[in-house]
């Protein structure tokens, strides 16, 4: 009777320690989630990007109307954290604004927190 209840137990062991589970991230975008979560982060952000487009261009006299920026041609140089782990961070993004149909028009940076906030902006470059 001992026997049989140590094989019993021998048996429970090594069904129970062997299972296999297989999980796989559930991705809707059909693309890396490392992508995925990037571009949703930059479309987030898309309120204070606009308003820093509006800002470094008003003055240009040269510059066409309706200057707009994409997410997906949208670089993540920098995320810088604030506070502790789920506190405020600081963005820094490379925004490439373009008119029409994509003619690019310039290359600036961008400084927002996670709170909507633009902290700051700068021009890199003019296109011709």
């Amino acid at each position: 009777m001992k026997k049989y209840f140590a094989l019993l137990c021998v048996v429970m062991v090594m069904l129970i320690g062997n299972t296999t589970v297989n999980a796989q991230t559930i991705n809707e975008a059909d693309t890396d989630l490392c992508n995925t979560l990037k571009y949703a982060l930059i479309t987030s952000l898309r309120e204070p990007v606009d308003k820093a487009i509006f800002e470094i261009y008003k003055d240009d006299k040269v510059a066409p109307k309706g200057l707009t920026w994409a997410s997906y041609d949208t670089e993540l140089l920098k995320i810088k954290q604030v506070f502790g782990v789920g506190g405020l961070y600081e963005i820094t993004l490379k925004v490439h604004p373009y008119y029409d149909a994509h003619n690019s028009y310039g290359v600036d940076e961008v400084v927002i927190n996670t709170q909507g906030e633009l902290l700051g902006y700068k021009h890199v470059k003019t296109l011709p």
